[in-house]
């Protein structure tokens, strides 16, 4: 069968590879189309193609729902885009929910067919370059293992594809093991690796370390509580009825091998990265220094701010965006900001988020506590003023609509005198009901400030910005060391790692052990990492997600209302010394009213992806 590439003809142009001419009508081959034969004998063809299956990454984790609103972290804004029936727990084959296309089913396995195809081809390729051939093989190597890494992670054990299907072929195919899909990732780790040493491509390509560190994570998650079936048997009724737990962990062997299997592989990764992004400290940095780290680091030396540090060598593996190009991914301002600047406030932080976030000696924040009741965003862990918007925190210029000389962010109530001296009470311009765009306004109280750009002069409504996303980094590199050391009993290691990663946040040393160092470290991923796609899984695999992400949104009420003798006129301010501010969480089920069930541990395979191969066994709890 003589193959041709339709969509190759695109990825080429932008990538340089294709030039036309005048005459390109004489061509006999359809301008649409490239013979296969032709692309496997054109190393910068081989190339376009190779990096057309880049294209599986999408916006990263930019999109406008982001995986954070299925966790204890946030909630997505807006009504009808099906994130509460996974939320809620109603997800089933025929109703699936919302699905983004860097996990999806048909999205993943399209991706993984063509990194087949590229592998075979390869193989027998007539273009004489062997160090561009090496190179791309371990490219498609790479994106293969990761993609079955998302499928598995979402899904547990799935059919692994390592051919290319020809038409009228027998597509039924059984779920492999959950054992057999980590050996084959790993094994596509490995030789990606191995074929990357040396090798220098693009940023945002797959390098030998972003292997690395692929592996790592995979072992890592195969060693965790969800994948120990005796272990998640104990933890769930619905596991512990299901006929086939193959297809979801290891139902026996040596766990504590899996343990030191994933310890090695993130000191692989880790020796491989370097320290990444000062991980050198032996003392905390100053509050004010740990702020700008933390921003620095969503950053990636890609802001328009250029006072911030560069920060680029913490990313292993990245998404990155190209100025020229109109890219929906760098909407993040847009998605995400404050409704009283014209944005659409999607992705917004929870109450339990927020309260976790420690007080700058490292103690817990409590409600309970007069102080920090009164004051509830006063001497915090300098990570939540990069991560947090919040009632009174400074941020850009508004637009001249807004009449706020301030720039502050508002999401209270708040007593102001009006033209003629009368008391009114007046909701913030960054509330449902604002003067501007009340539809968009946050529903928490709270809107995320990590991965926008902080450059006042970006207007996040109309211009767009080119952080990357962070698939892999060094600090994860660093959690999944730690992680797997705690299990493994050596805990001066990771108190060692875990408080490199604390002073860089200028935040105090920790001096725990047992299980106080594991719950300590659990709730330091939990902050650090937060909105880049690990509260997701770690609550899984962990399997403390009932009382995590089955916990209901808490919202925060913000009032101010004038001191004695004390008033205001517009534009409103944020000013303690005129207001008495009172914060008040409040628990909401209306939006949406979140819960657990054990199904939601994993994902359920379609009602059509069932029909269409009669041998993929559906996962527990969905078949009903």
């Amino acid at each position: 069968m003589k193959l041709t590439y339709k969509f190759l003809l695109v990825a080429a142009l932008m990538t340089g590879g294709l030039s036309s001419c005048d005459t390109d009508f004489l061509d006999v081959t359809p301008p649409t189309e490239i013979a296969g034969d032709a692309v496997w004998g054109d190393g910068a063809l081989s190339e376009s193609f190779v990096t057309g299956i880049y294209a599986g990454l999408q916006q990263g984790g930019f999109s406008e729902q982001m995986l954070a609103s299925l966790t204890d972290e946030a909630v997505f804004t807006h009504t009808g885009r099906n994130i509460n029936t996974v939320n809620e727990g109603s997800l089933s084959p025929s109703n699936l929910g919302w699905v983004d296309a860097t996990y999806g089913w048909s999205q993943m396995y399209q991706y993984i067919r063509a990194s087949n195809l590229a592998i075979s081809r390869l193989a027998t390729a007539t273009f004489t370059d062997e160090t561009l051939k090496a190179r791309l093989k371990g490219e498609a190597y790479f994106m293969r293992a990761y993609y079955y890494q998302q499928l598995v992670r979402y899904y547990g054990g799935v059919p692994l594809i390592k051919k290319v299907y020809a038409l009228n072929e027998d597509y039924s195919v059984p779920r492999n093991t959950y054992d057999e899909c980590v050996k084959q990732i790993v094994s596509d780790a490995d030789s990606a690796a191995l074929l990357l040493d040396g090798k220098n491509p693009a940023k945002g390509r797959a390098t030998k370390t972003a292997a690395l560190a692929l592996k790592a994570r995979v072992l890592l998650y195969a060693a965790s509580d969800l994948h120990d079936i005796p272990t998640a048997k104990a933890n769930s009724p619905v596991i512990a009825a299901f006929p086939n737990p193959e297809f979801l962990g290891y139902t026996s062997g040596d766990r504590k091998a899996r343990w030191t299997a994933a310890q090695a592989a993130a000191k692989a990764a880790l020796d491989a990265s370097g320290n990444g992004y000062k991980l050198n400290l032996t003392a905390p940095v100053t509050a004010e220094q740990g702020r700008l780290n933390y921003i620095s680091l969503a950053m990636s030396g890609a802001s328009a701010d250029k006072s911030l540090d560069a920060s680029a060598n913490e990313i292993i593996f990245g998404r990155y965006f190209t100025p020229s190009q109109n890219e929906g991914a760098r909407q993040t301002g847009l998605n995400n900001g404050p409704n009283g600047y014209h944005n659409w406030a999607g992705n917004t932080p929870i109450g339990t988020l927020v309260d976790d976030y420690e007080m700058m000696d490292g103690t817990p924040f409590s409600w309970t506590n007069p102080t920090h009741k009164a004051n509830p965003y006063v001497n915090r862990d300098p990570r939540f003023y990069a991560t947090i918007m919040y009632d009174g925190a400074n941020w850009k210029p508004r637009p001249s609509d807004a009449k706020d000389p301030a720039n502050q962010i508002q999401t209270g109530a708040y007593d102001l005198l009006d033209d003629k001296g009368a008391l009114i009470n007046r909701k913030g311009l960054d509330t449902r009901s604002s003067s501007i765009e009340d539809w968009n306004g946050s529903r928490t109280g709270y809107y995320m400030r990590k991965f926008i750009d902080p450059n006042p002069s970006l207007y996040d409504n109309t211009d767009r910005q080119n952080i990357p996303w962070p698939f892999f980094r060094v600090t994860e590199n660093v959690f999944n060391y730690i992680e797997a050391s705690i299990e493994l009993g050596e805990e001066a290691v990771a108190l060692e790692w875990l408080n490199k990663i604390r002073f860089r946040a200028g935040m105090p040393a920790l001096k725990v052990s047992g299980a106080a160092l594991k719950e300590a470290f659990r709730h330091e991923k939990r902050i650090e990492m937060a909105y880049e796609e690990q509260r997701y899984h770690d609550a899984r695999r962990w399997m403390v997600a009932p009382t995590t992400l089955g916990r209901s949104l808490q919202y925060i009420n913000v009032i101010g209302k004038f001191k004695p003798g004390k008033s205001m006129k517009e534009p409103y301010h944020y000013d303690p010394t005129v207001y008495d501010y009172t914060y008040t969480p409040v628990e909401e089920k209306s939006h949406e009213n979140r819960t657990w069930v054990d199904k939601m541990y994993f994902r359920p395979f379609s009602r059509d992806e069932i029909n269409r191969n009669a041998k993929l066994v559906q996962n527990p709890g969905y078949d009903k």
